[in-house]
């Protein structure tokens, strides 16, 4: 039973027009600083100024070093005045209920219970009956950082997307009672056109209950943000912030590669690809796959491939997605690249479509673009409930969880 308790110091938005300027992605949702550089230009009160430090600059060539001293005393300086200055104000013992609206699924939103999950319920090898499951390797580096970070503001700002199985939908539907009952505390609206909604609530009542319902699921899966949850842990935390969202609200979205020219042999691609893959030539434009085990690939053109049986067992949770098949059996076995985090390779979330890949190649800055099929909801837990691992940048959960609305302050 997973347990979520209430931030004990929450740091909020005042009102919604708080919540526009102070709102931003996480810093994993980039493609590089100049991103995140471009965004503080246009949102320069977004704590961006503080997860991201080293691009808050004026001129893109002063750009500076993630983690660097210098960078991490000016995300203290830049925390400090958040905390401090007109747009937030301190909620003692809360909960939210958060919700996200996608455009064309106002019927169907995100919902979830957001708060402080327990780094001592993390399944780990030296805790195997940890009711958090993690589902994805951890990079030391990456989730030492985060910790760096983290210790240096005195603040947990990244939130870690969780999801129960609420079989019953007992927590959907009293987190969606609750919502309906009573007009939001903030709305803002991100990038993608994204609607966040929150509702905060320190009433003891009301918090015991949503507890409850948490406690009374078998276990959660970390969606997203496992690093933040690994930094928490590093530095002894007994907390991280969280919010738990049923499962069946959720939505995975394609993840995407690209391929650099110095990564392809100089062989037939296509003769080398057809010993794993049936190909097939596709017309028209870009291809952005929706079904399980058809993967698209553009070099120029558009083909489509399908593994053939026995490139990889079925039965195996991992080895049944996609982002698997094609690291071992194309990138591995044609391309000779055997490591996901050769340099090689780009990974490309669902905030850019198959027809930018396609201008990616065109434009001559990458070789091929590979497109694959979002993963199942069902393959996502059935990979967490194997105790396995999920391939590598292989889930891209959307609507993203916004960064900034909810921050709980750790002195």
């Amino acid at each position: 039973m997973p347990t979520i308790d209430p931030v004990a110091r929450a740091l909020v938005p005042v009102d919604s027009a708080a919540a526009d300027a102070l709102g931003a992605p996480n810093y994993d949702e980039f493609q590089s600083d100049r991103e995140v550089w471009a965004l503080l230009r246009a949102r320069p009160y977004s704590v961006l100024r503080s997860t991201m430090p080293h691009c808050h600059v004026d001129d893109v060539k002063d750009i500076g070093e993630d983690g660097s001293d210098e960078s991490l005393d000016h995300a203290r300086s830049q925390m400090s005045d958040i905390v401090e200055g007109p747009l937030t104000r301190v909620v003692p013992n809360v909960l939210w209920v958060y919700e996200i609206v996608r455009p064309g699924h106002e019927r169907k939103p995100q919902i979830g219970l957001g708060g402080m999950a327990l780094t001592d319920e993390i399944r780990t090898p030296s805790n195997p009956k940890g009711t958090i499951i993690r589902n994805e390797g951890i990079r030391e580096s990456k989730a030492r950082g985060r910790a760096r970070l983290t210790e240096a503001i005195r603040a947990d700002v990244g939130t870690v997307n969780l999801a129960v199985d609420d079989a019953s939908g007992t927590l959907q539907d009293a987190l969606e009672s609750y919502a309906r009952g009573r007009a939001p505390d903030m709305e803002t609206t991100d990038e993608l056109d994204n609607l966040h909604r929150v509702w905060l609530t320190n009433d003891p009542a009301v918090v015991a209950r949503f507890k409850a319902l948490i406690a009374a699921e078998p276990r959660a899966y970390v969606a997203d943000g496992n690093h933040r949850s690994a930094a928490a842990a590093m530095l002894g935390y007994r907390h991280y912030l969280a919010v738990f969202f049923p499962a069946r609200t959720m939505t995975i979205a394609p993840y995407n590669r690209l391929v650099e020219a110095g990564a392809v042999p100089d062989v037939d691609l296509l003769a080398a690809l057809r010993v794993n893959f049936d190909v097939e030539p596709l017309g028209g434009g870009p291809r952005q796959p929706e079904r399980t085990h058809e993967i698209g690939l553009y070099d120029g053109a558009w083909w489509r491939l399908r593994p053939r049986s026995g490139t990889f067992n079925p039965a195996d949770a991992a080895e049944d997605i996609d982002a698997d098949i094609v690291q071992r059996r194309f990138f591995g076995e044609v391309l000779r690249v055997t490591d996901p985090r050769d340099e090689r390779l780009t990974f490309v979330g669902a905030n850019r479509d198959a027809a930018w890949l396609q201008g990616e190649v065109d434009a001559g800055r990458f070789r091929l673009a590979i497109t694959l099929p979002p993963v199942t909801m069902r393959q996502f837990i059935d990979v967490c409930l194997q105790d396995s691992l999920m391939p590598p940048k292989s889930t891209w959960f959307v609507p993203k969880i916004r960064c900034g609305l909810v921050v709980a302050l750790l002195d």
